[in-house]
């Protein structure tokens, strides 16, 4: 097998951002199928993404500008549905990004949004290149 096995996400406080990330990959065709006091796991394609609190933390704040993952991009179907993802977003916790650019911010052939979330966290919502 090849691909991505699994993201896992540190993040210092869980019950700021469960309810944006929950929202945002149930969105994108994630299902919760993991649940404990510190964190959630959501599955999909075989990967599956986990945002944990967790106790080994260094620094409690997240920087996607230092050296590290700046941000993750998901697949968000059609042109229309990404459109109708980065439309909700705002009611869910995540702030719309280079808005004055959507949705060519990433170039004239990428068609996607991005958004951030309360604790700087940043996510790509791509669309399918073949679905004009």
């Amino acid at each position: 097998m090849r691909g991505l096995h699994h993201v896992e996400i540190w993040v210092p406080r869980l019950d700021e951002v469960v309810e944006s990330w929950s929202w945002m990959l149930a969105r994108l065709g994630f299902e919760l199928t993991g649940e404990w006091a510190d964190g959630r796991t959501w599955t999909a394609g075989g990967a599956y993404v986990t945002v944990t609190a967790s106790p080994n933390l260094t620094s409690s704040a997240h920087d996607r500008r230092r050296a590290g993952v700046n941000h993750l991009a998901f697949w968000g179907g059609t042109r229309a549905e990404v459109d109708a993802v980065l439309a909700d977003a705002d009611a869910h916790g995540w702030r719309p990004l280079y808005q004055e650019r959507y949705p060519h911010a990433g170039g004239p052939d990428h068609y996607a949004g991005w958004a951030e979330n309360a604790q700087g966290f940043k996510v790509e919502i791509v669309a399918d290149p073949s679905s004009q």
